[in-house]
C-alpha cells in the first residue's frame, strides 16, 4: 500500500482496531504503574528516591527514542517498525513484571520506554494513510478515545490488579493486548515503501536527546537535592544546557538537520507546538498531582482515588467524539479558543480544593475535571486536523517532534514546577 493511499473498508476497519489496542497498551502504561509505585517500593525495598526511577527512566527512554520515528519508519517501513515496537514494548511489560530487584525494574522500564516511544506517532500516521481526507477527523476522535481511556482506566484497573492480586500484573495486562495487537498488525497492515538511502544527523540527535535526558533528569532528581545547592543538579544543569546550546548551533547550520527550521515557518506547527507546551505544563502537570493529593492529603485508598479520577476521561472522550465532528464544519480557532477558555475555567475553580471537597464536586461539581477534559480535547483534534494538509511523512516527523518535546517532557516539567510552588507556599 503506498504511503497516504486508504485502505478498504474491511481492512481499515481491523487497521484501526489494531492500532488503538497498541495506542491503548501504551496509553495505559503511563498512568496504571502510579498507584503501584508504593507496594513495588516495598517489594524491592526502596527507598522514595530510588523507586521514582521507575517512572523516571520510562519517561527519559520515551523522550530519546521518540524523535528518531521518522526516520527508522522510513529506513525500515512504517509496518516492520511497528511490530517491533508492540513486540518489545509487550516482552519488557513481561520482564518488568517478572523483575526481582530494583535495578531490573528500571532497566526493563528503560526497555518499554524505548520501544513505546514510536506506538503513538505510528498509530496517528497509520490513520492517516488508511483514511481519506473526509473521514480523517472521525478517525482522529475515535484514536484520541483510546488514548484517553487509559488515563481513565489506568488509575483504576492498576489500583483493583494491585489490591487483588499484585503489582505486577499492573505490568502482566500488557501481555494479551501486545499479542492481539501484533497479530492484527501482521495480518491486515500492508509493507510501506521504504528508502534505503535515508541518514539520520546523529550528531542532532545525540545533542538532542543528551539535553532531553539530562533535563529530565534534573526536574526528577532537584526537588529531592534541593536544587541548584546540590552538585548533581547543577552539573545535569549544564550538561542540559552546553547539548541544547550545540543542538540548536547544529541545526541552523548543518545542510540536513535533524530537526529542520523550516517546519517552524508553517504557523500552524509553531502553533500546535505552543498549545502542546501550555497543555503539558498546566493540564497535564495538574493530572500528575492529583493521585498524591487524593492519597496523601484526603487520605482515599488506592482503588477509590482510581474511581474518582476515572470519571474525568468520561467528558474527555464525549468532547473527543464531538470536536471530531465539528473540525471542518466550524473554524479552528473557535474551536481552540473554547477549549482554552473551558481548561482555564476549570482550573480557577480547582484553585479552591482543600482537603475537605466532597467525591461528587470533585468528579462532577464546580471543580469541573470533566470540563477541563472537554476543554482539553478541543486544543487537541483542531490542532490536529491543522495539519492534514501535509504530506504522510511530513506529518510523521512533525508528530514525532510534538511527541518526543512534549506530552511526557512538559508533563514531567511541569509537575515538577507545580510541586516546587507548592512546598514554597507551604512554607
Amino acid at each position: 500500500m503506498p504511503v497516504g493511499h486508504p485502505a478498504d473498508g474491511v481492512n481499515r476497519t481491523a487497521i484501526t482496531f489494531c492500532v488503538i489496542l497498541a495506542t491503548l497498551m501504551q496509553a495505559l502504561d503511563t498512568t496504571i504503574a502510579n498507584v503501584a509505585l508504593p507496594y513495588m517500593q516495598g517489594s524491592v525495598s526502596a527507598s522514595q528516591d530510588q523507586i521514582d526511577w521507575v517512572l523516571t527512566s520510562y519517561i527519559v527512554a520515551a523522550a530519546i527514542m521518540t524523535p528518531p520515528t521518522g526516520y527508522l519508519a522510513g529506513r525500515f517501513g512504517l509496518k516492520r517498525l511497528f511490530l517491533v515496537s508492540v513486540a518489545g514494548f509487550t516482552v519488557a511489560s513481561m520482564l518488568c513484571g517478572m523483575s526481582q530487584s530494583l535495578v531490573q525494574i528500571v532497566l526493563f522500564r528503560v526497555l518499554q520506554g524505548l520501544f513505546g516511544a514510536a506506538l503513538v506517532p505510528l498509530s496517528q500516521t497509520v490513520l492517516m494513510n488508511i483514511n481519506p481526507p473526509e473521514r480523517q477527523g472521525s478517525a482522529m476522535a475515535l484514536w484520541g478515545v483510546a488514548v484517553m481511556a487509559g488515563p481513565v482506566l489506568g488509575p483504576v484497573l492498576g489500583g483493583w490488579l494491585t489490591e487483588a492480586y499484585s503489582w505486577r500484573y499492573v505490568f502482566y495486562i500488557n501481555l494479551p493486548i501486545g499479542v492481539l495487537a501484533f497479530l492484527g498488525i501482521t495480518t491486515f497492515l500492508p509493507e510501506t515503501a521504504r528508502n534505503t538511502t535515508a541518514k539520520l544527523d546523529w550528531f542532532g540527535f545525540g545533542t538532542l536527546s543528551l539535553a532531553i535526558g539530562a533535563m529530565q533528569v534534573l526536574l526528577d532528581r532537584g526537588e529531592e537535592k534541593d536544587w541548584f545547592s546540590s552538585g548533581e543538579i547543577v552539573i545535569e544543569a549544564i550538561i542540559a544546557a552546553s547539548a541544547l546550546y550545540l543542538f540548536l548551533v547544529h541545526t541552523f547550520t548543518a545542510p540536513r538537520p535533524f530537526v529542520r527550521p523550516s517546519l517552524f515557518r508553517d504557523r500552524n506547527f509553531t502553533a500546535g507546538m505552543l498549545f502542546v507546551a501550555i497543555v503539558g505544563l498546566t493540564y497535564y502537570a495538574s493530572l500528575a498531582l492529583q493521585p498524591p493529593y487524593l492519597q496523601d492529603l484526603m487520605n482515599y485508598p488506592v482503588v477509590t482515588a482510581g474511581i474518582v479520577m476515572g470519571p474525568r476521561g468520561i467528558g474527555t472522550m464525549a468532547a473527543m467524539l464531538v470536536v471530531g465532528r465539528l473540525t471542518g464544519q466550524l473554524d479552528t480557532r473557535l474551536l481552540l479558543g473554547v477549549g482554552l477558555g473551558l481548561t482555564a475555567w476549570a482550573f480557577y475553580q480547582m484553585t479552591g480544593w482543600t482537603p475537605d471537597v466532597s467525591q461528587a464536586e470533585i468528579v462532577i461539581g464546580r471543580h469541573g475535571l470533566m470540563v477541563s477534559a472537554r476543554g482539553r480535547r478541543g486544543l487537541l483534534l483542531p490542532q490536529v486536523a491543522t495539519e492534514y494538509e501535509w504530506s504522510a511523512d511530513e506529518f510523521l516527523a512533525q508528530t514525532c517532534l510534538k511527541a518526543s518535546l512534549a506530552p511526557d517532557a512538559w508533563r514531567h516539567a511541569g509537575a515538577r514546577v507545580h510541586t516546587f510552588e507548592t512546598e514554597i507556599i507551604a512554607e
